[in-house]
């Protein structure tokens, strides 16, 4: 086996493996959140439990996003062709905007859990006091 064909195997080979764990992440990450949803929906039946869940399935499809990104640009690593390298800049523009939204919407939601829940979340008595009523 030639060189240049040895390197085309092996990097096809870890293009697979950072592919599957994108993939990977993706899935847990639904999983998870739909879980969660189905859990947290019967318990408390509010619309509020489930930005929190939003958030960390924003996290998932975020870095599950990163790896794809990563093995497309290792696809390209070992000698790109002038197709694969606008293939490359089309792929990694529409994931990067993507992450750049999901980023945008996770900071928003974590400002209004953080703005309207921060008190309510926080289920240990206020400094110096015993929890009851001053008197």
């Amino acid at each position: 086996m030639r060189l240049d064909e040895l390197l085309r195997h092996g990097d096809a080979v870890v293009v697979g493996v950072v592919e599957t764990i994108g993939a990977t992440v993706i899935v847990v990450g639904a999983l998870w959140a739909a879980l969660r949803i189905v859990v947290e929906g019967l318990r408390h039946r509010s619309a509020a439990v489930f930005t929190p869940i939003r958030l960390s399935l924003g996290r998932f499809l975020t870095l599950g996003l990163e790896f794809q990104l990563a093995a497309d640009i290792l696809r390209t690593a070992v000698s790109p062709t002038f197709a694969q390298l606008g293939q490359l800049a089309a792929i990694a523009t529409i994931r990067t905007a993507l992450n750049v939204v999901l980023r945008r919407e996770i900071a928003q939601e974590k400002r209004q859990v953080d703005a309207g829940d921060g008190p309510r979340r926080d289920p240990r008595p206020a400094p110096g006091g015993s929890g009851g009523t001053p008197g």
